[in-house]
């Protein structure tokens, strides 16, 4: 008899947690919850202010406008060119002027 009740009791328990798991299926998410997370995984790698900009935007629904290049970027992209060009001495340095200020192009 004890047996009995016991896997009446285990069965009503298995029973119960299944209808409960799928009752607790992951609910479709509306349009404002999918752009949240489709803008979480772009802004992935991005810090600090950019990444508020960047989400700002995103979550608006507006196209991002292109990252300007930071000063060590354009110094890293300028000092790649020079190497490139074989550049020395007063030609390294005008050419540097130019590519910082904006006036070259950082590509070799």
């Amino acid at each position: 008899m004890f047996l009995r009740f016991s896997l009446t009791a285990a069965s009503l328990a298995l029973a119960l947690a299944v209808s409960a798991t799928a009752s607790a299926a992951p609910q479709a998410k509306n349009p404002q919850q999918q752009r949240m997370t489709d803008c979480n995984k772009q802004a992935t790698g991005k810090k600090g202010d950019e990444r508020k900009t960047f989400m700002s935007t995103c979550l608006k629904g507006e196209a991002a406008a292109p990252a300007k290049m930071t000063q060590q970027e354009k110094m890293k992209a300028c000092n790649a060119d020079t190497k490139a060009k074989t550049l020395k001495g007063d030609d390294r340095k005008k050419f540097m002027s130019s590519c910082l200020s904006g006036g070259a192009a950082a590509s070799p």
